[in-house]
């Protein structure tokens, strides 16, 4: 061990104990500070040493081995007294040790000269024990040596059968030890030890029984093979020093293996914080475009809440203007009820008249009746509209402008229908009918052409849209195909694989991370995420909506990109979602990689005149070279 005191220090062992009790004072006084808390100790004697934290049971262990050792004076005295005052002063730190470990810190064997060999694991060895000891397992034996706590004893056998000796093995730790001296002195102190066994000529029935030791394990018999088969001979103090270094090792391992424990722990929460943030981020998205819709939502409902209140309101003006024609009408029979006729003629004339007015009445009843089934069917085409206007926003919003246009038609037509209907039941109230009806009719046949104009046309430019897009798109295909062999990336038209991922961006992310094994792991991730593109099932894609139109963007809080930016890093992320967007916008149905002529000058695509452009100034300048 590397201990601070000064090992040339010429104290001698006579004067250990004064030294010790010395010592002993000034750690007791606080002079020297051994403890650091309730179970938490320091050697102040070996400053220089690595460890500097010990339990309570380790730095006793430590004071006693070097207190027994065959260092110098002076440092043996020093932990002497340590290993005095941990025993005295601070003996409740012990508490919580098992009582076994407790037993052998406060109790430790006596010391013996460091010099003596002991076989080691501690054996003893018993002789003259009769045979019929030795059967079931040396029950018998066990049980008369139980003070002793033996672990199990061998009977020595040699080729001429059983020899009468008997090897008792005790436990490896510093009880076994003392066990085994307990054991030796015990058959010493009644004169049955191993002297008494060499110097006695009549041995009679008595058992004799020693520690083994150098002799015993040096000798030629059966016993020294036995104990050479299972054991070796060690000092206390090379038992000792073996201890102490596998203890420290197990110390530092455990600590190797707790710093990593808390690093992997400090790594697991700060990925928790960043998923934490990500989710966080992700619900407030959520909210914002909860929230726009609710507010797109509201400012539909309210435009159809007054588009029906204008036409109810002029619903009802029509209303109104029919009822005061009608109580006009009644007033005037009413007047002409009242005229007395004076001849046979104003009589008929007077009734021809009434019968008349009461043709009309029933004629502006009937137009009555007639606007508000008229009424009622744009009330429902409204309410119609409405339904066609919400189902259109939740498809797709770039075809709000045709839908209005479309309806707006259809309510002129269902108004002017309205409205002839109306015409066709005011014959002789000063109206010319039959002129406001071919006028209505014409305004209304007119809206019916448009809306079948606009039908068509739109029919026929998405036919001719189909069949040009068809025709462009096979034509470019075969130029492609064409130009291949022909383009160079270096060309100022070039072919790009939309979709495709950029291996580099991969490649120097595994270099960072990976060392040797870089380009077999980016060929694999490369890989990898080019499957995931092709997997129709995954959509990382949100719609926003910039003034009135719709876009699909990147959803930053997708789980899978948010994983890939964590593990690969900003470039391999940049290159995912780039690859993303290409395949969404070139091939959104296929989800595979397609070849697309691009302007590798501008960083765009290329359109089919550029390109023909390009060829031609390469066939100008290959027919000049000619």
């Amino acid at each position: 061990m590397d201990c601070s005191s000064d090992e040339s220090s010429e104290l001698s062992d006579t004067d250990i104990d004064d030294y010790a009790e010395k010592v002993y004072v000034d750690l007791k006084s606080g002079k020297l500070v051994a403890r650091l808390g309730a179970d938490r100790f320091r050697c102040p004697f070996c400053p220089g040493k690595k460890k500097q934290d010990y339990r309570y049971n380790e730095l006793l262990q430590h004071a006693i081995g070097v207190g027994a050792s065959n260092r110098a004076a002076k440092v043996k005295a020093n932990h002497q007294a340590l290993a005095k005052l941990l025993k005295t002063d601070h003996a409740d730190a012990a508490g919580s040790l098992p009582a076994r470990q407790a037993e052998a810190l406060f109790n430790p064997p006596k010391p013996v000269q460091d010099q003596e060999l002991f076989v080691y694991p501690w054996m003893g060895i018993l002789a003259n024990v009769p045979a019929e000891q030795t059967e079931k397992g040396g029950a018998t034996v066990m049980q008369q040596l139980d003070r002793f706590k033996p672990s199990r004893i061998n009977a020595v056998d040699s080729s001429n059968g059983y020899t009468g000796f008997v090897v008792v093995h005790f436990e490896k730790d510093w009880i076994g030890f003392k066990d085994a001296l307990a054991f030796h002195n015990y058959y010493k102190s009644r004169h049955l030890g191993k002297m008494d066994w060499n110097e006695a000529s009549r041995r009679g029935k008595y058992i004799f029984g020693w520690l083994a030791k150098e002799e015993d394990y040096n000798s030629d018999d059966p016993v020294a093979r036995f104990l050479s088969e299972r054991g070796e001979l060690k000092t206390v103090s090379e038992l000792q020093l073996e201890l102490s270094r596998k203890t420290e090792t197990r110390i530092t391992n455990l600590t190797n293996q707790i710093s990593a424990k808390s690093k992997y722990l400090l790594e697991l929460e700060c990925k928790c914080n960043q998923m934490d943030l990500a989710l966080q981020r992700a619900m407030e998205d959520s909210d914002s475009l909860h929230q726009r819709y609710n507010e797109e939502m509201r400012n539909m409902q309210s435009a159809a809440r007054e588009h029906s209140r204008k036409i109810v309101q002029e619903t009802d003006q029509l209303r109104k203007h029919l009822d005061e024609k009608e109580r006009a009408i009644k007033r005037r029979s009413k007047q002409l009820s009242e005229i007395v006729a004076q001849t046979d003629m104003e009589r008929r004339k007077l009734e021809n008249e009434r019968k008349k007015n009461d043709g009309q009445n029933d004629s502006l009843h009937m137009a009555r009746i007639e606007q508000e089934k008229a009424n009622e069917g744009v009330r429902i085409l409204v309410e119609k509209h409405k339904k066609e206007k919400e189902a259109a926003l939740n498809k797709i919003l770039m075809l709000e402008e045709q839908l209005d246009e479309k309806q707006k038609l259809e309510l002129d037509i269902e108004q002017l229908r309205g409205k002839l209907e109306v015409v066709k039941h005011m014959e002789g109230e000063g109206v010319d009918v039959k002129k406001r009806t071919e006028e209505l009719t014409k305004q209304l046949d007119e809206r019916m052409d448009a809306m079948e104009h606009m039908d068509e046309l739109n029919q026929t430019l998405i036919i001719k849209e189909r069949m040009t897009n068809d025709e462009l798109q096979d034509a470019k295909k075969e130029l492609i195909k064409g130009l291949a062999d022909l383009l160079n990336p270096r060309s100022i038209i070039g072919i790009k694989r939309m979709g495709e991922l950029d291996e580099k961006a991969f490649l120097s992310a595994c270099k960072e991370r990976y060392g040797a094994e870089a380009e077999t792991k980016a060929l694999e991730l490369c890989s990898l995420w080019q499957d995931n593109l092709r997997d129709a099932n995954w959509h990382p894609f949100k719609m926003v909506v910039t003034g009135e139109t719709p876009k699909q963007i990147i959803d930053e809080g997708d789980e899978k990109l948010v994983g890939l930016k964590e593990q690969l890093g900003e470039e391999v992320y940049k290159a995912v979602t780039t690859a993303l967007l290409e395949i969404n916008e070139y091939n959104p149905s296929g989800g595979y990689v397609v070849s697309e002529l691009w302007n590798n000058k501008e960083n765009k695509k290329a359109s089919m005149g550029e390109v023909v452009e390009h060829i031609l100034k390469q066939w100008k300048l290959q027919k000049r070279k000619r």
